[in-house]
């Protein structure tokens, strides 16, 4: 509101060169309070005026006038604005207790894909699938409170040549009586024997090839094991998903476009894009200063781009995506590009909605987890042994090990430690837990009348983190990054802390008022920690 209403009265007093849309955006917020609540820069004025941007700063100060400006200044070539607290106070606090405040509807209904998380078969599910699976959960949870319909899609990781490797390994060394006893940790334990032992032995990665070959022509010793090693996967990934309380609205597998891509592949000649490449098929990508994208082996396999393409032109055949967002870590940027390139080269005009939310590594000791040198961290044991450091809880268990990794700029790689995750003091899910239950048991000790009419200069600072969260919410979303919803919530739960330390709620005349703002805190913290993929935990 007060921003609009500044926009505005700018575009007023500078003129029509200058649009309320454009100055809006050139708002700033003061870094200390002592320069006001909201600030305009009037430094990018000075050669459209020929003033000094003091001068300017002065003459733009002089002439703001509204009800809900307390003061104007003119300092070092700003306008600093001083905003009524008590009428902002009684504005805010109105919004900030409702249970949709910081919702958005500029989503229209329209429908975005996330493709998240996305483990492979016949492994373990490390903490390296887990920065995939909760931003992606969470993005996907901005998505509908910005007026989206989000999809949420698991494509599993169930073709490829990899899986020629495991099923080599397991005409190996595999065992039927450990594989139902313990299936993942057969299978990734002999997947890293394979790969060790081809270093020394190359007859075994020719072998995995042909076990590919196999699977891909769909023959019946090949197909049953791979349906076995599936469906087992997918039992011991419903376990972790049931613990991160994260559903999906689709799982699909690579392989369920394995009988779909000669379309694919017919669409792609069809428009005169494939090329032969000493033996394979590409598609050139010259003039975007790209390797070509390759869309079938020399030796007549697909390629998980094939597949990748398939899935999107399937996708956008089911959902008419406005956005198709691809949670995928920074290491596949190329591949993405390249899928996008082709789409576009291909005549599908959607394919510039198709976005890869890339991120950084989750780091063990600095270095990339890792199975198939068999280093990596079970995020299983991850969530029990938090849950057990938590007292037993499992909501700030696994709080805290979804807030440790998204309170880190998503572009971020993440050094994986369970003492950094737990403690309840700094930046951590634990202390905004705590924060959350401290301020219910305030409004358990009373009964109170909501009232807006706060009259308490000491909660100004607070009332303003509150105002925030509308424009976080959608930043967050705009931006792709959920680090954005944390970072506000550290700062909100260390101003009310501060606030809480300093201030007599219950032991005075406004009480009520008091009270309230306590309560616009807990709904905003609420909202907030849900949007991570967090519950809240009343007492602790």
């Amino acid at each position: 509101m007060e921003k609009e209403i500044i926009a505005l009265q700018l575009a007023h007093i500078l003129g029509e060169e200058f649009t309320p849309e454009d100055l809006k955006q050139k708002l700033e917020q003061p870094k200390h309070s002592s320069h006001g609540d909201i600030a305009f820069p009037c430094f990018f004025l000075a050669r459209h005026f020929r003033k000094n941007p003091q001068n300017i700063a002065e003459d733009v100060s002089a002439q703001l006038n509204h009800p809900i400006f307390a003061d104007t200044e003119a300092l070092h070539g700003y306008v600093n604005i001083f905003l009524d607290q008590s009428f902002m106070t009684d504005h805010i606090l109105r919004r900030a207790t409702h249970i949709d405040y910081g919702r958005h509807r500029f989503g229209n209904g329209e429908r975005v894909v996330l493709d998240l998380s996305a483990p492979n078969i016949a492994k373990p599910f490390s903490m390296g699938h887990l920065r995939s699976t909760i931003i992606g959960n969470s993005l996907g949870l901005l998505a509908e409170y910005c007026g989206y319909k989000p999809v949420k899609i698991n494509y599993i990781g169930d073709y490829g040549t990899q899986f020629g490797h495991l099923l080599a390994a397991y005409e190996r060394w595999g065992d039927k009586d450990t594989l139902q006893e313990n299936p993942l940790k057969m299978l990734s334990d002999i997947y890293v024997r394979f790969h060790e032992e081809a270093k020394q032995n190359p007859s075994l990665t020719e072998a995995g090839r042909d076990w590919f070959k196999r699977l891909e022509e769909g023959e019946e010793e090949a197909a049953a094991l791979w349906s076995r090693f599936r469906e087992l996967s997918l039992e011991e990934f419903d376990k972790i998903y049931k613990q991160l309380d994260i559903t999906f609205d689709l799982t699909r597998g690579e392989a369920y476009y394995s009988d779909k891509m000669g379309e694919t592949i017919a669409i792609l000649e069809e428009k005169g894009l494939l090329e032969q490449s000493e033996g394979a098929l590409v598609v050139r990508l010259d003039e975007y200063d790209l390797p070509p994208c390759l869309i079938v082996k020399s030796n007549g396999t697909t390629t998980y781009a094939t597949r990748d393409l398939t899935a999107a032109i399937d996708r956008y055949r089911a959902y008419h995506f406005a956005e198709s967002l691809y949670v995928v870590g920074n290491e596949q940027t190329l591949h993405f590009e390249q899928i996008r390139k082709v789409l576009e080269k291909a005549g599908f005009l959607w394919a510039s909605s198709m976005k890869h939310i890339s991120f950084g590594m989750m780091l063990q000791d600095g270095k990339k987890m890792s199975t198939r040198k068999g280093r990596t961290i079970l995020l299983e044991d991850v969530l029990e042994e938090a849950r057990e450091r938590a007292g037993g809880n499992a909501d700030i268990g696994t709080g805290a090990v979804i807030f440790h990794d998204l309170k880190h700029q998503r572009q971020n790689d993440v050094e994986f430690s369970l003492d950094d995750m737990l403690t309840f003091e700094g930046n951590t899910g634990p202390y905004l837990q705590y924060t959350y239950a401290r301020a219910v048991s305030l409004t358990e000790k009373a009964d109170f009348d909501f009232r807006t009419d706060l009259k308490d200069g000491s909660a100004w600072e607070l009332v303003k983190q509150l105002h925030l969260f509308p424009d976080e919410t959608k930043r967050a979303f705009i931006q792709k990054d959920p680090s954005v919803i944390a970072r506000y919530l550290l700062k909100l739960s260390k101003h009310f802390n501060q606030y809480y330390a300093h201030t007599k709620i219950l032991q005075t005349d406004q009480m009520n008022q008091r009270l309230t703002l306590v309560q616009a805190v807990i709904t905003v913290l609420k909202k907030g920690l849900h949007l991570l993929g967090m519950k809240t935990v009343e007492k602790m």
